[in-house]
């Protein structure tokens, strides 16, 4: 580990007083940035299958936390530190800045991580573990040769939509062992088209060193406009499905309101995004894409209102 990468923060200097040498490395490389988004939107389907005041006074508080270790530390942060290994970044990534060396034992440790989560997985309902073992077969393909699916257009897109859009918020659900219902079931596949459109926003702004490492992402094949377009376009096809999902649920005047405010939030940040692309700069579209992530907070809110209330 280089002194410049120790010395970037006072967060990342005490990090490595006290976890020494490479350890708070493989720490940061599993990005605990992501993990307060990874935690809430697997509770979101926790919280929508024993409901909003269950949830708040602690109902199955013990199930939650395990369900969490299992899908955000293991498998999330499994996942991300096996991408690590196989990218090599040297730029700004998603939820890590300037991120240090690669440890010289961070794959084994990847594997021992998700390898961990799967065992521990079948500890919680069928749904959960099977769906664990999705996410864990689609991590493998999406970063490892020869497969490296994050590098083949169009399959990048499918996992990440898939597997954090609706298997995430699933998993907080199959925790319970609660069946699915119709109505649910449309809101979680809503996440789906939802995560198609906040995709190709992590990428607008990693697109030359992307285009330095040879790696064909669907942002960088589609171009700055088609991929905005379809940011737009795949949010209003989640909004639709959630408003299927409402009418399935009958849901009240005021729960629609929640939600229309949500799809208005995600406009705020598209329209005006798609407008003033060609002007901006790479670390614009870094804000872009967490202003998206907070039109995403603001829509995980509404659904809770909606549907678990």
């Amino acid at each position: 580990m280089t002194a410049d990468a120790r010395s970037l923060n006072p967060w990342r200097r005490l990090g490595y007083r006290l976890l020494p040498g490479d350890a708070f490395s493989y720490l940061l490389h599993m990005r605990p940035a992501e993990w307060p988004i990874m935690t809430a939107h697997t509770a979101l389907g926790f919280v929508l299958a024993i409901g909003l005041r269950p949830a708040l006074q602690g109902e199955r508080l013990g199930t939650l936390l395990w369900a969490l270790v299992i899908w955000v530390l293991l498998l999330n942060g499994g996942t991300l530190a096996i991408n690590s290994v196989y990218d090599k970044d040297e730029g700004d990534i998603g939820y890590l800045n300037a991120p240090p060396p690669i440890p010289r034992r961070l794959l084994a440790f990847s594997v021992l991580l998700l390898g961990a989560g799967q065992l521990f997985a079948f500890t919680l309902p069928g749904g959960f573990a099977a769906a664990y073992a999705v996410c864990f077969a689609m991590s493998i393909a999406y970063s490892v040769p020869p497969l490296r699916w994050k590098a083949v257009v169009g399959m990048d897109w499918l996992i990440n939509m898939w597997g954090f859009g609706t298997f995430t918020p699933y998993a907080g659900w199959a925790a319970t062992g609660r069946p699915l219902s119709l109505g649910h079931g449309l809101v979680l596949l809503a996440f789906c088209p939802l995560f198609a459109s906040l995709y190709p926003l992590t990428q607008l702004y990693q697109f030359e060193e992307d285009r330095r490492r040879g790696d064909r992402t669907l942002a960088l094949i589609l171009g700055m406009r088609r991929s905005l377009l379809i940011a737009i376009a795949s949010a209003l096809v989640a909004f639709a499905l959630f408003g299927a999902a409402a009418k399935v649920r009958l849901v009240q005047w005021w729960q629609w309101v929640a939600l229309l405010v949500a799809l208005a939030a995600w406009l705020w940040v598209l329209v005006p995004w798609y407008r003033r692309r060609d002007g901006l700069s790479a670390a614009a579209h870094q804000r872009g894409m967490y202003a998206a992530l907070t039109a995403w907070a603001v829509t995980d809110v509404a659904v809770l209102l909606a549907f678990a209330w």
